[in-house]
C-alpha cells in the first residue's frame, strides 16, 4: 500500500473507531439525506462519504470531539494535511466540496451554528494545456488519405478544412454546400450559440474541397433535400462520430499521438497561427470565441513550445550553476 491510503492508515486507530460518538450518527443521517432528499445515485452517495472519511481521521488525530470545532483555520490545516499525505489538488478539491455539503446539512439540522467551509479556498487545479501537434505532424496527417478513392478524397477535404479553418467537429458536420465560397476562400460557419462567423481557407483546403465537390459528392448522389457538404456512402449527412473516427484512423496511420482527436486540429490551428505572429484578437475571431480569455490559453501553449525548443537547442540552456562556475574558473 502506498500514497494517501498508506498515510491514512498510519494515523488510524487500531480499533478503527469514529472520532467521537456523534460522528457515525450524523453521517448516517447525511447518507439518507443524499439518497432520499437529493436522490443521488448510490455510487455518488458512496463517493461523498468516502471523500469525507479523511476529515474524520483528521478530527481524531487532532483530538477534536465534535463538529463545531472545525473553523476556517482548522479546515485549512486539514487541507494542508491532505497535501502532506500525497493527495493531488483535484482530489483535495473534491474532498472539500463534499465537506461543504456535509456542513451545510449539519447547519440546517442545527448541529453546528456556523459553517466556515465556504471561507476556505480549494487548491487550484493545474491548468491543462490543449494538445497541439507539430506542423510536420499535421502535414503527415493531411497526406494520409488516398488521393484516388472517393472516401479518401472526401476525408482529405475534411482534414484540410478542419486545420485550415480551425473548425469544431460539430461545425464541420453541420456545414452545407452553400456555406463555402470557393472564389474568396471563405466558409460561413454556425458556431456555439448559433453565432455565425466567416472562417478563412488556404489554397490547399480550397483545392481539396473543389475536388471533393466536383468528383465525389456528385457521384454519391445527394438527396434532393440534403444540402450537407460532407456525405456518407448513403448520401446522407456525415455524422460527428464518423468524422471523429476518421480523424483517429488517419492520425494512427500518420504515426501521431494516440490522444490525437478532432479538437487537436483546432488547437494546432490556433497555436500555429500565434507562432507565426498572428494577433490574438484575430485568432479569437477565427475560432469564434466570445471572450479573448478563452483564446488566451493558446498563448501559454506557444510559450510552452518556445521553452521546449529553447531548452533543446540553446547550448547553455541546461547547464547547471556548478558547470557555469567551473567554466568561469577555467
Amino acid at each position: 500500500m502506498s500514497g494517501p491510503a498508506r498515510g491514512l492508515n498510519q494515523v488510524r486507530d487500531r480499533d478503527g473507531s469514529s472520532p467521537f460518538p456523534e460522528w457515525g450518527e450524523r453521517l448516517d443521517e447525511f447518507r439518507v439525506y443524499l439518497s432520499d432528499t437529493r436522490q443521488l445515485a448510490a455510487l455518488t452517495v458512496r463517493n461523498y462519504l468516502t471523500d469525507i472519511e479523511p476529515f474524520g481521521e483528521y478530527l481524531r488525530r487532532e483530538h477534536r470531539t465534535d463538529f463545531r470545532s472545525a473553523d476556517r483555520l482548522f479546515i485549512r490545516s486539514y487541507l494542508a494535511w491532505l497535501i502532506s499525505l500525497g493527495y493531488v489538488n483535484a482530489s483535495i478539491s473534491r474532498k472539500l466540496s463534499a465537506l461543504r455539503s456535509l456542513y451545510r446539512f449539519l447547519k440546517d439540522l442545527g448541529v453546528v451554528d456556523r459553517d466556515e467551509t465556504d471561507l476556505v479556498t480549494a487548491p487550484k487545479k493545474p491548468r491543462r494545456l490543449p494538445g497541439v501537434e507539430t506542423v510536420s505532424g499535421i502535414a503527415a496527417l493531411l497526406e494520409a488519405p488516398s488521393r484516388t478513392s472517393p472516401t479518401g478524397i472526401r476525408d482529405r477535404a475534411i482534414l484540410e478544412l478542419a486545420y485550415a479553418a480551425g473548425l469544431r467537429v460539430s461545425e464541420i458536420a453541420s456545414l452545407d454546400v452553400g456555406a463555402v465560397e470557393f472564389g474568396t476562400g471563405e466558409v460561413r460557419v454556425i458556431g456555439k450559440g448559433s453565432k455565425e462567423r466567416v472562417a478563412l481557407l488556404g489554397e490547399p483546403a480550397v483545392a481539396a474541397l473543389e475536388i471533393y465537390v466536383e468528383s465525389v459528392r456528385k457521384s454519391i448522389g445527394a438527396r434532393p433535400s440534403e444540402a450537407a457538404l460532407f456525405l456518407n456512402r448513403s448520401g446522407g449527412r456525415l455524422s460527428m462520430r464518423s468524422i471523429q473516427l476518421m480523424v483517429k484512423k488517419y492520425a494512427l496511420q500518420a504515426g501521431l499521438d494516440l490522444e490525437f482527436h478532432t479538437h487537436t486540429l483546432r488547437h494546432s490551428f490556433a497555436t500555429h497561427l500565434l507562432d507565426g505572429g498572428a494577433d490574438l484578437r484575430v485568432v479569437q475571431e477565427l475560432l469564434g470565441h466570445s471572450s479573448p480569455a478563452t483564446t488566451q490559453i493558446y498563448t501559454h501553449v506557444s510559450a510552452a513550445q518556445a521553452r521546449k525548443v529553447y531548452l533543446a537547442a540553446h547550448p547553455r540552456a541546461r547547464r547547471g550553476r556548478a558547470a557555469q562556475v567551473a567554466s568561469i574558473e577555467e
